[in-house]
């Protein structure tokens, strides 16, 4: 009786996850939970001192958990830190490809830097990562008959918003090519999801220095209660542990009254 508690309250043990982005946000909320959840989690982002923080906490409550400092836009790097996620913890079986940027502004301002950084990071860092962790996915659902590839995507890649174009191009990319992966990788029992917040209160907006997008932000706190990135976890959770025949291929989660 307790075994199968244990089982219905962790139902991600045995389970190796990895979280980008992990130093904030959705990906630090994400890796407490998946770690609650049972799974042992290695977290990678720039920032070596949030993720030891992390790596803290996670194991002050019972986890277990490897922190990697690492830029997902250095892809030998990347590679580096998938190998040492497996000599560490095991091979990876389920990868919340998470890290991200959001540099909103009119397309006349021509913020190239910008555009390139979110490209780098959104697109470039997102296939980094795929390519150092699917082999590894690909060898937990051989072993355990299922793994998962959690792409953070948005809520930007099925709707308008003036200024987040090159911001909204990004995520669409990601959506799409997580439709595509899932066709790839289903055969070889590795599910694949893009996950589609709306508006998060994260630190992610306070990389906004557009004023028009700042004050739509704003106005928008006058009316809808905010996602917290506990809610996205939770979400990520609710994936992770579904029957292995099941795949949630895309998952728009919003605010109650955010209307698009």
């Amino acid at each position: 009786m307790n075994t199968l508690a244990n089982t219905l309250a962790k139902p991600l043990t045995g389970r190796v996850a990895v979280v980008t982005g992990a130093s904030s946000g959705i990906g630090e909320s994400s890796a407490e939970h998946l770690a609650e959840l049972g799974a042992r989690v290695a977290v990678l982002a720039r920032r070596g001192d949030r993720l030891d923080a992390l790596v803290s906490r996670i194991e002050k409550n019972g986890g277990t958990a490897l922190a990697v400092a690492v830029d997902v836009t250095d892809a030998a790097a990347v590679r580096s830190a998938a190998d040492r996620v497996a000599e560490r913890l095991g091979t990876t079986g389920l990868l919340l490809n998470n890290a991200g940027v959001m540099f909103p502004a009119p397309i006349e301002e021509l913020a190239v830097d910008q555009w390139q950084r979110q490209i780098d990071i959104n697109v470039s860092g997102l296939m980094n990562v795929i390519g150092a962790f699917v082999p590894q996915l690909i060898a937990a659902a051989a072993e355990q008959g299922v793994a998962d590839l959690v792409n953070t995507s948005s809520i930007g890649a099925q709707n308008i918003y003036p200024t987040f174009a090159v911001y909204t191009a990004t995520k669409a990319y990601v959506t799409h090519l997580s439709r595509h992966l899932r066709v790839e990788l289903g055969a070889k029992n590795v599910r694949v999801s893009a996950l589609e917040p709306g508006i998060v209160e994260t630190e992610l907006a306070g990389h906004v220095t557009d004023q028009d997008a700042l004050q739509w932000l704003e106005d928008s706190r006058e009316t809808v209660e905010f996602l917290t990135a506990r809610d996205v976890a939770e979400t990520v959770g609710f994936l992770a542990a579904l029957p292995p025949r099941a795949n949630l291929q895309q998952v728009t989660i919003m605010p109650t009254r955010q209307p698009h």
